[in-house]
């Protein structure tokens, strides 16, 4: 029971990233129609608006310490970063601690703007091309983003440690009776999927109470219809596409403490989160969603010890048999739209 516990939490954590990445897949997916490859560089460019908040939070001035000295008795050159001028050194440790949560609210306008620009500049010439047009586009778009990033920061992954009051661990195994020390469990793992289940709660809010909401799913089911009422569709689509990159970045942000940023990581959840939108239904966010759980949760039981010593290598290739299968039984996928995908 200890095991399996500690699977459905690893498959959890897998399946926040997954859902999260898959969902804004899907928004663009659903309001435009474009099959977008270069929302795996949003995640990945939301995961470096977190290195380089974190960096900003560090830049620092050089001081001559009379109070330290080094062996041969001369002042240290000590390093003192600028927010404790402004803030204090209390407070600016405090705030160079948080620097991952803080990025946040440098992410989201970043984000917003990267989408609308990308929407604006590029994709819409695609609306009415092929899907396969769409996809060539927007994975060279990629490459060109994930080059620009290496460019930058390099091609070697890029530490970024949560706020040190989350680095312990929770013993779930005492809270459920267990020995304890039994279900060992990071704390910021916990976040990610708490902050995930936030995220998708208040996109699946946005989407289902508001007004803006209510015309952007009307315009998913019949865009024509929509314009003729007088509502400018495009402009609406056009800020949906902002937010399903918002979602990603802030994904990405999260994730940096649990796998160090890297130019490539796009890639890595690219092909992951396309087989979890095709599983779930492409156009579909309750399915997207869903989708994501259950893989992350299935890729996580197949990574056990147990399962590997009887069907070597079965973890590498779960998700992509577990995609087969329901695409042979259920072409739409778990909850797709009829007419998605199918012309």
């Amino acid at each position: 029971m200890d095991a399996i516990l500690l699977q459905i939490l690893n498959g959890l954590d897998k399946g926040s990233a997954y859902a999260l990445i898959a969902l804004g897949l899907t928004l663009i997916f659903g309001t435009l129609g474009v099959v977008n490859f270069a929302h795996g560089a949003l995640f990945m460019i939301g995961a470096f608006c977190a290195v380089t908040v974190s960096r900003i939070l560090t830049v620092s001035r050089t001081i001559i310490d009379d109070t330290q000295k080094d062996f041969l008795g001369n002042p240290l050159k000590v390093e003192v970063p600028y927010v404790h001028d402004w803030f204090g050194q209390a407070t600016g440790d405090v705030i160079i601690d948080w620097a991952v949560p803080l990025s946040i609210f440098f992410a989201i306008p970043v984000m917003i703007c990267v989408g609308v620009i990308m929407e604006r500049g590029l994709i819409k010439h695609f609306y009415h091309r092929p899907h396969a047009d769409q996809i060539l586009v927007t994975f060279g778009l990629a490459i060109v983003l994930q080059e620009i990033i290496k460019f930058y920061y390099g091609a070697n992954p890029i530490p970024t440690p949560a706020p040190s009051a989350f680095t312990g661990s929770f013993d779930f195994g005492a809270m459920f009776g267990f020995e304890p020390n039994t279900i060992i469990y990071p704390y910021w793992r916990l976040v990610y999927f708490a902050f995930a289940a936030v995220i998708i709660g208040a996109v699946f809010a946005f989407l289902q109470f508001t007004t803006f909401g209510m015309v952007v799913r009307a315009g998913m089911a019949d865009r024509e219809t929509v314009g003729l009422l007088g509502i400018n569709i495009d402009k609406r689509f056009t800020i949906m596409f902002g937010l399903a990159a918002a979602v990603a970045g802030l994904a990405g942000v999260m994730y940096t403490p649990i796998n160090s940023p890297n130019y490539h990581m796009g890639m890595d959840f690219l092909v992951l989160s396309f087989v979890v939108v095709v599983v779930g239904g492409m156009g579909s966010l309750p399915g997207a969603v869903l989708a994501g759980f259950l893989l992350g949760i299935l890729e996580s039981f197949a990574s056990m010890r147990q399962v590997i010593e009887i069907i070597p290598g079965i973890n590498q290739v779960i998700i992509y048999l577990v995609a087969i299968i329901i695409l042979l039984t259920r072409p739409r996928g778990l909850m797709g739209r009829k007419g998605v995908m199918e012309e």
